[in-house]
């Protein structure tokens, strides 16, 4: 993902506009989910942005993470955990390992933070 340079700025998240991060075609369960996103800050210990899925299901392993969604429907289920029903306003914890399925009902863009 490509990121905005480190001076102080603001920027209005549902508009942005975010980088094509194309999935691994082994992460793809159903549909031609799409991923984008922009990087808005980031060191060594982690990095915050923007991330954005398209309708559709796929699988990944997470990270340490703590995001809000913005806009858009998706179901998250983590393996051996919960189901997590994401929309709107919703804030949802990750954590490194978690094995997920992501089924994104309508294209869902979200703020996170990782922590390496």
């Amino acid at each position: 993902m490509t990121s905005i340079p480190t001076a102080a700025f603001s920027l209005h998240v549902p508009t942005a506009e975010l980088v094509a991060d194309p999935l691994d075609p082994a992460q793809i369960v159903s549909g031609a989910p799409e991923v984008s996103g922009l990087v808005l800050t980031g060191s060594a210990a982690g990095e915050t942005g923007i991330w954005q899925i398209t309708p559709g299901v796929a699988t990944d392993v997470e990270a340490d993470e703590v995001f809000v969604v913005l806009s858009g429907r998706a179901t998250v289920a983590v393996d051996g955990g919960p189901v997590l029903e994401l929309g709107p306003g919703d804030c949802g914890v990750l954590r490194a390992g978690d094995r997920t399925t992501w089924t994104v009902h309508e294209t869902l863009r979200k703020v996170y933070t990782i922590t390496y």
